[in-house]
């Protein structure tokens, strides 16, 4: 459900929301840029403004992009406090609010903007959402009414309309609506909400038949998967529950609410609607395509969205650790931290959460503390599969790699160890196997992560480039690491083996053209700067070998690639010195 919308919205609707809000996009989901410039400063707007109001914008403009939410809110409102008639102002503002998950300080602001720019769709959209928190679903649906479908707001707002016909008793004209926004392409995300409205509304028979086909269509999202199950168990049809979330758990995927349906049908026990009430619903269609907005970069916009799904759901905790997990890609740990401290001890994210907030610890320096407590999880919950998983991962940041591989060991025997989602198990405990030098055993794990999932582009080229470093298996090493470039031709340390492997293999001039590639999409890496000074001096280009050297010296910051460039930039490439 989640990727056919990120789909949908990667290729046509993002940029139409962007243009709309005027929100600045992060370039990644897992980094938020801090040296854009502000749109004062593209579009010279700054003389606009007295100087104080100028500095809180631009204050608030970089805490925005920070994900610094409650600093963002704050300098955007003093600013528009100093210029209540600016829509720019009240706009920033009115979005920082949401984005802090002050959605009532957001309604507001929203209200004034929108006596200045009556267009402005994501304030219509606040407002509206605010409405149908209220159960005014009538002043929602006419609300929403007005604006169009044309952009990405303007389909989300087609969606909670449904919604708020719904809460209406107007299933009908909900069903026409989602008819009309069916024929541009969202059919297939649409078909999982009809099947919650119908469950909303008392039909389990529809909701089942709706909720089998978004199940058919998409068969590994949690969420699906629950609701899904949910609904058969609701009608007694317990086996085939059984049957769902077993096609799930074969693949060797596991979700905390997944797992609690479970428990209740095993049990004997109707687990109850997912959707107990309209606001439930609507909030899990923000949650939807806040987490595809998050996909796409958009980190700011998709905060503003989950924020307006725990505003009409406060206890989807789902929700929550999603947008801890913004904040965690923002570096905003303590923020995040909050958030999973505040999950109610009941809830079956909650071990989750406390994981997080371990591994928030060496985020934030302390990884002493993140491992104990980790390590006191897995103690007192061993079948803990997340615990297990980051447990092992932090051992081997700690380079702790015959424990990190014990864990990872402890991990496949719970999960049987045959799925097609163990690969990751095996690749990671090959990585540790790797590092800890016992190459054969690492290796086997490499082949059997392959057996489980043959085209996963990380094996691929940490098998291939592992083979390539020992000289053997030169050409079915580079086939491999060709073939994950293919999958991935953005990553720049997969490039980086391709060009590596030529430059093993004796084709220089390949690998030169790769390296150069590699830099441009890595340019602070020291390891890939330093082969591409090697292929240089070897393609006979000895003033730029010594330069990129020079680079990756300079760019380094463990020390090793450092010491290793040292000798050539005294006496250039020679068989005692170049690079492993």
């Amino acid at each position: 459900m989640t990727s056919l919308l990120h789909r949908f919205a990667r290729a046509a609707l993002v940029p139409m929301l962007l243009s709309a809000t005027a929100l600045q996009p992060a370039a990644a989901a897992q980094a938020v840029q801090t040296a854009q410039s502000s749109p004062l400063e593209q579009f010279n707007l700054l003389p606009l403004f007295r100087t104080s109001v100028t500095g809180a914008y631009m204050a608030g403009q970089q805490a925005l992009q920070d994900l610094r939410t409650e600093e963002a809110a704050r300098y955007f409102n003093n600013a528009a406090q100093g210029e209540w008639d600016n829509p720019i102002l009240v706009e920033r503002a009115f979005i920082a609010f949401a984005a802090d998950g002050q959605i009532g300080q957001a309604a507001s602001t929203a209200k004034h903007l929108l006596e200045l720019d009556p267009d402005n769709e994501l304030a219509e959209l606040v407002v509206a959402t605010e409405a149908l928190k209220e159960r005014r679903y009538g002043a929602a649906e006419q609300m929403l009414g007005a604006i169009g479908q044309e952009s990405f707001t303007g389909i989300t707002a087609g969606i909670l309309r449904a919604w708020a016909l719904v809460g209406d008793n107007r299933k009908d004209e909900a069903d026409r609506l989602l008819d009309e926004l069916g024929q541009s392409g969202l059919e297939d995300f649409l078909v999982f909400h009809r099947a919650l409205m119908a469950e909303s509304s008392g039909d389990n028979a529809t909701a089942i038949e709706l909720a089998g086909r978004a199940f058919d269509a998409e068969p590994y999202v949690a969420r699906i998967v629950e609701v899904y199950a949910r609904s058969l168990a609701n009608s007694g049809e317990f086996e085939q529950a059984k049957e769902v979330i077993a096609q799930y758990e074969d693949q060797g995927l596991t979700h905390p609410v997944v797992t609690l349906v479970k428990e209740q049908i095993d049990a004997g026990q109707r687990p109850g609607i997912f959707a107990s009430n309209v606001q439930v619903g609507a909030a899990e269609m923000f949650h939807g395509i806040g987490v595809a907005l998050s996909r796409d970069g958009n980190l700011d916009l998709s905060l503003v969205f989950l924020r307006l799904g725990l505003y009409l759901d406060p206890s989807a905790d789902v929700i929550s650790l999603a947008v801890g997990q913004l904040l965690d890609a923002a570096n905003q740990h303590e923020a995040a931290n909050v958030i999973y401290e505040a999950v109610p001890i009941t809830s079956p994210m909650k071990p989750t959460a406390v994981v997080r907030v371990a591994t928030n610890l060496d985020a934030t320096g302390d990884r002493g503390e993140a491992l104990r407590r980790l390590n006191n999880i897995v103690t007192s919950r061993p079948e803990d599969l997340d615990a297990l998983s980051v447990y092992g991962d932090l051992l081997r940041y700690d380079e702790q790699y015959t424990k990190a591989a014990e864990v990872y060991s402890e991990a496949l025997e719970l999960t049987g160890g045959d799925s097609p989602a163990d690969w990751r198990f095996y690749y990671v405990r090959g990585i540790a196997y790797e590092r800890a030098k016992e190459w054969p055993k690492a290796e086997a794990d490499f082949l059997k992560a392959l057996e489980l999932n043959p085209d996963q582009p990380a094996v691929l080229n940490y098998l291939g480039y592992s083979w390539i470093d020992q000289d053997m298996n030169l050409e079915p090493a580079l086939e491999m690491i060709e073939k994950a470039v293919e999958a991935q031709p953005q990553d720049g340390y997969i490039v980086d083996s391709l060009g590596w492997a030529f430059y093993k293999l004796g084709r220089i001039e390949e690998a030169v053209e790769t390296l150069e590639r590699a830099v441009m999409l890595r340019p602070n890496d020291a390891e890939i700067n330093d082969h591409l000074g090697d292929a240089y001096w070897k393609a006979g280009r000895k003033l730029e070998a010594r330069f990129q050297w020079n680079v990756a010296a300079s760019v380094d910051e463990e020390g090793n690639v450092k010491e290793r460039v040292a000798p050539k930039l005294a006496d250039g490439l020679t068989e005692a010195n170049q690079t492993e």
